[in-house]
């Protein structure tokens, strides 16, 4: 078994569950794009999950390049001890989110080598999504929970029967994109308390206008990501690992490798934060045209590795209907990041 270091002080973690066939989202690319042919060196799985990606990547890799693997959900780090204990002294798996990147993964760099790609596979997991009592989905009907790490607070309980009418309507809005926000938010401050999966489901579905009923998408689906979302803090906490990232991953050597950073992303919300921070890693001088000077001294510290995202095909959709809203995008390090001015 593999040591897992978990923040909160330590200890292995075990569990009954098993790897399943899971397949892991656009493994083939993933692997293209990030194993390591010639290390030392650490390549970093910022939400592990189930380990499909991990182990993907380190049969791909050579035999001197190691992996860290984050996850909040000790669950997961359970099942990706075992699944990856063929790998043994070449994994260390950390129980914490991917915002303590740089605290987790530099103190490491000194003996297992520079970071030369990370990988964001972004959020709910197959595993947490397939376990009823995780209250993650409306398809079960289980106790309204949602928390990725199972001993942090607060639950979605806690969310929706203590927030007012202005935070949900702010809440579904911003994180869910939900266009009747308002309706919804005030059907749950009347119907308080919830306690289950089913119960909001079906509150939801009953505060919307019949119109938004129909089509294949659940009417509960949007406030499902928009708690999931909240009782997480995912896009804060994104926001602020991305840049760490970037900051960590080896500039672009002699031998013409950079540090890699992969962001696999399911809603817009995502795959805007993605978008954003590689597009200012990857933007030069910004003066007008008809400057003769730059003035702005801006210099470009990534190369986008493709242009635009990588999607799915429709074989893989088939197997797979999860990765159905999957984007795919990446950098290349050729540059140390900017320093910021004290």
């Amino acid at each position: 078994m593999l040591q897992l270091f978990d923040t909160r002080g330590g200890g292995e973690v075990t569990t009954s569950m098993e790897a399943s066939s899971h397949e892991p989202v656009l493994v083939h690319h993933i692997v293209d794009l990030l194993a390591v042919e010639d290390g030392p060196g650490i390549i970093v799985d910022t939400t592990i999950g189930m380990g499909g990606h991990a182990a993907t990547l380190l049969a791909a890799s050579a035999d001197d390049v190691a992996l860290v693997g984050f996850d909040r959900d000790p669950d997961a780090l359970a099942l990706a001890d075992r699944r990856l204990a063929a790998f043994r002294a070449r994994v260390r798996l950390v129980h914490a989110g991917y915002d303590e990147l740089a605290d987790r993964v530099g103190p490491l760099t000194a003996d297992l080598g520079p970071v030369l790609a990370v990988l964001y596979d972004l959020g709910v997991s197959s595993l947490q999504l397939d376990r009823a009592d995780r209250g993650f989905s409306f398809r079960h009907d289980a106790p309204l929970d949602m928390r990725m790490d199972p001993t942090a607070s607060p639950t979605a309980a806690d969310v929706v029967n203590t927030a007012t009418v202005d935070e949900l309507r702010e809440m579904l809005r911003t994180f869910g994109e939900e266009r009747h926000a308002g309706r919804i938010a005030r059907a749950i401050v009347g119907a308080r308390p919830l306690h289950t999966t089913v119960e909001l489901a079906e509150l939801v579905a009953a505060a919307v206008p019949a119109g938004a009923r129909r089509g294949h998408r659940h009417p509960a689906t949007r406030t499902f990501q928009a708690l999931r979302i909240a009782v997480n803090d995912e896009l804060s906490r994104f926001r602020a690992s991305l840049p760490q990232a970037l900051e960590m991953a080896a500039p672009i050597t002699v031998d013409g490798r950079g540090g890699r950073v992969a962001v696999l992303s399911y809603h817009s919300l995502e795959d805007r934060i993605a978008k954003r921070t590689f597009a200012d890693a990857v933007t030069a001088c910004v003066c007008p045209p008809d400057l003769p000077v730059c003035g702005c001294g801006r210099r470009s510290w990534a190369r986008a590795l493709f242009r635009g995202v990588v999607r799915p095909d429709d074989a893989e959709v088939s197997r797979n209907p999860r990765a159905r809203s999957a984007k795919l995008r990446a950098v290349e390090m050729i540059a140390p990041g900017p320093v910021e001015e004290e």
